[in-house]
């Protein structure tokens, strides 16, 4: 694809790329498996020696045992006499140490057991996600997707748009990128062009009849037709006109050619339509589900090196703070999938505790392993190359969603800090200058100004918990944007 950077590393001068390749790298991380295992079980079988000694001895701690110390130690006499050794003998047990330094070990990536039937149906929910994005790759599909886009208008608004953010880049005189590429500025007049002029949103479908308003039935079962197009769901309604009674069907198509004719829908079809027009115009794509029942994209910035947050629905671009701080929404599960495979970002979109719902599906190191899973599926086929790349992005973006752990503590200690905020808060750098890092830009929005959920009518967002600041006015001020 284009833009995709060469292998790093590889053909420079002074540096061994045979010699420190994709078997050195895999033989030296199973070579950390095994030696942590190994730990693992010395220590336990330690532990597990210790406690079966007479009790009369005393026994210097272990090391791992010492950080725990306060687990170990029997309690103090209230007289402040030696114990005696009946008291020894008979001296109710101590409290089993908590080992608390094996609860920051790193999480291995493990198969879910046999009998763990939870763990296996989380796993088999995600293998059947991580199917949607190859559907994006269809030559046939492309094509007829680009046939719908006015490409003339799109290019030529991104070339507008990339030239005044080359020229603010340039006025500022210190050798910065602009903030955003070419291809960049081409999503977003995508974006625009299909949240304005595209795509509509349906709450409750007209009468096909007298095109009255309808009242919602209840569900129905698809016809062969709506099933060979991917709808699993079908939604009825009863026309409110006494006089006709039409009923209407609202089949929940996930075929993304059959978006394109219908050309309505809700977050689902939206993302999953707009996913995929993203994909014709050239951009790496991901369709970013979430367990708390909202979808949206992320694209690829070459010239960030990064992956960015893309709401259709809302016309989002970059905020991946909307849904907490902007809808008042907790979220437990989000995953990236992409035809390189499957991220948990839920790190990039949940950052304060109080925002983060209950991760039960199944255990993180089962999340791991399911993730690796999916990402070998679909790199399985790649070149050496083009795998290396993709794990030195792999950890790259690792890399940025720590950072935004680290900065969600650092903003909550410094507001503990007496008149620190201010300055904290001026001393954060926006992408672009000097220093600067990928993933402080919305960060420097404050809650305050995070728009409320503007798809939707008020009902259907009140009663889906997503109307957290429903009261502030649109970010735009089209009329077409505004109707739900």
């Amino acid at each position: 694809m284009a833009g995709r950077s060469n292998t790093p590393g590889g053909n420079e001068p002074g540096n061994h790329g045979e010699d420190y390749g994709e078997e050195w790298a895999r033989g030296l991380r199973l070579q950390f498996e095994q030696l942590l295992r190994t730990k693992r079980m010395h220590d336990f079988q330690q532990a597990r020696s210790h406690r079966s000694q007479p009790r009369s001895r005393p026994q210097s701690p272990m090391p791992r045992e010492r950080a725990s110390s306060a687990n170990l130690r029997a309690p103090a006499s209230s007289s402040g006499r030696p114990s005696t050794s009946y008291a020894q003998d008979h001296a109710s047990p101590p409290t089993p140490p908590s080992y608390s330094s094996l609860r920051h070990l790193p999480l291995m990536p493990t198969a879910p057991a046999p009998h763990d039937q939870q763990s296996h149906k989380c796993r088999n929910l995600f293998l059947s996600l991580s199917q949607t994005p190859t559907k994006y790759e269809n030559p046939g599909l492309l094509d007829e997707a680009l046939q719908a886009i006015p490409l003339d208008r799109i290019y030529s608004e991104a070339e507008e748009e990339s030239q005044v953010l080359r020229a603010q880049a340039e006025s500022m005189g210190d050798g910065r990128k602009p903030e955003w590429g070419y291809q960049d500025c081409v999503i977003k007049a995508l974006l625009r062009w299909f949240k304005r002029s595209f795509f509509t949103w349906v709450n409750n479908p007209p009468c096909p009849v007298c095109l009255s308003p309808t009242v919602a039935k209840g569900m129905t079962q698809p016809t062969p037709d709506e099933s060979a197009c991917g709808a699993m769901r079908v939604e009825l309604y009863r026309c409110s006109n006494p006089a006709c009674r039409a009923y209407e069907r609202f089949p929940r198509y996930s075929d993304v050619w059959r978006l394109l004719q219908t050309r309505r829908g809700r977050c689902g079809e939206w993302a999953n339509c707009f996913s995929m027009l993203c994909r014709a115009v050239g951009s790496r794509v991901r369709w970013v589900w979430n367990a708390e029942d909202h979808v949206w994209t992320e694209i690829y910035s070459e010239l960030n090196q990064r992956w960015v947050h893309v709401d259709a629905c809302e016309e989002s671009w970059d905020n991946p703070r909307l849904y907490t701080e902007g809808w008042g929404k907790q979220m437990s599960y989000c995953i990236a999938f992409s035809i390189d495979g499957a991220t948990d970002v839920t790190r990039r979109y949940v950052r304060k505790s109080e925002h983060a719902a209950e991760r039960n599906k199944c255990p993180e190191e089962v999340m791991l392993y399911i993730m690796q899973e999916i990402k070998n599926l679909r790199r399985s086929n790649l070149g050496k190359d083009e795998r290396f790349r993709l794990e030195k992005e792999d950890s790259r973006e690792d890399r940025e969603l720590r950072g935004y752990v680290v900065a969600s503590i650092a903003q909550a200690v410094t507001r503990m800090v007496p008149g620190a905020s201010s300055s904290s808060s001026s001393g954060q750098r926006r992408p672009g200058q000097a220093g600067g890092s990928s993933y402080s830009s919305d960060d420097q929005k404050i809650p305050a100004e995070q728009p409320g959920r503007q798809s939707g009518n008020a009902e259907w967002v009140a009663a889906r918990g997503e109307n957290g600041r429903r009261n502030q006015q649109p970010h735009d001020s089209n009329p077409r944007e505004n109707r739900p």
